[in-house]
């Protein structure tokens, strides 16, 4: 299978790379820093502009994974409009030049994210839910999705993925925590109380390598693991797997002294059901919280 892939050389999409390679698939990255792709990428081939692409055999799939981190600096207006151009800009310029290609590619396997909920507080959350709150965060994740839904008119199967936190054993939130916590520093963010999706990065390759050959499969999905926990469940049983004590908790108020309106990632949340992606036949590797985070220190 010929997979064009956007945000390759980030978390989820070098464990993608290398699953693909594996089975034998040929991967093109489109990246600002083609050079590095293949280096990163399990040796998938790099791409700085889609037309290199044109002419060449069709892309049997486009997975877009691309977008700025969101959660490194605070949601200044110069980085809204970087995060806003990365998700939303790229997704329309991926669409437009499928919608050129003399065969475009069957699927389009597109992300978003948990955040398009809002802050849900206790409310139960599914792919039928609506949004809860129009923050910044929702509100860029509808927009995203809205582009990549423009690939239907050209035939193409769309499936939108939502996505919790992805626990790695290097990298992303795990990467954050683990330094604060190895050193008996960590502790729940807020009251504790706001809900806290998550899923393990084998379940989310798992998971886009199901929906990518599911040709029954799309809309919306939640990728995230069954089980909800809250932000106090969390903090304590990735404090009890480090043998460590959680007892310095994050103060509401100074994160949202330090992070502004962005402080709605650490301090809201979704209690959120992965009802559609279960009734697509999707089995979990690690549904629950304890042994996910056990596997994940063993191999840190």
């Amino acid at each position: 299978m010929r997979i064009l892939l956007t945000g390759g050389t980030g978390l989820i999409g070098r464990a993608l790379c290398q699953h693909w390679q594996r089975q034998g698939h040929e991967l093109f990255v489109w990246s600002r820093r083609p050079e590095q792709v293949a280096a990163l990428c399990s040796g998938a081939r790099g791409v700085a502009r889609l037309q290199e692409l044109d002419g060449a055999p069709a892309m049997d799939a486009v997975v877009n994974l691309a977008g700025a981190p969101i959660a490194d600096r605070r949601w200044t207006r110069a980085r809204r409009e970087l995060l806003w151009r990365s998700r939303v800009d790229l997704t329309r310029t991926l669409v437009d030049w499928m919608g050129r290609q003399p065969a475009p590619p069957r699927v389009l396997l597109s992300g978003s994210a948990v955040g398009w909920y809002g802050d849900g507080g206790d409310q139960p959350l599914d792919e039928n839910s609506a949004a809860t709150r129009a923050d910044f965060g929702s509100r860029l994740c509808a927009a995203w999705e809205q582009e990549a839904r423009q690939a239907r008119q050209w035939g193409v199967r769309v499936a939108l993925l939502r996505t919790a936190p992805v626990l790695a054993p290097q990298g992303g939130v795990l990467g954050r925590l683990l330094p604060p916590f190895r050193l008996g520093l960590g502790g729940r963010l807020g009251s504790g109380r706001q809900w806290m999706p998550w899923i393990h990065i084998d379940d989310m390759v798992a998971l886009i390598d199901h929906l990518l050959r599911r040709d029954d499969c799309s809309g919306v999905f939640n990728a995230c693991a069954p089980e909800a926990v809250r932000n106090l469940e969390f903090t304590r049983t990735l404090a009890h797997a480090l043998h460590r004590p959680a007892v310095l908790p994050a103060p509401a108020w100074a994160l949202r002294l330090a992070l502004g309106e962005m402080s709605v990632l650490l301090l809201g949340g979704q209690r959120l059901s992965p009802r559609r992606t279960q009734a697509a036949g999707f089995e979990w590797r690690h549904p629950t919280l304890a042994p996910a985070l056990a596997q994940l220190l063993r191999s840190a």
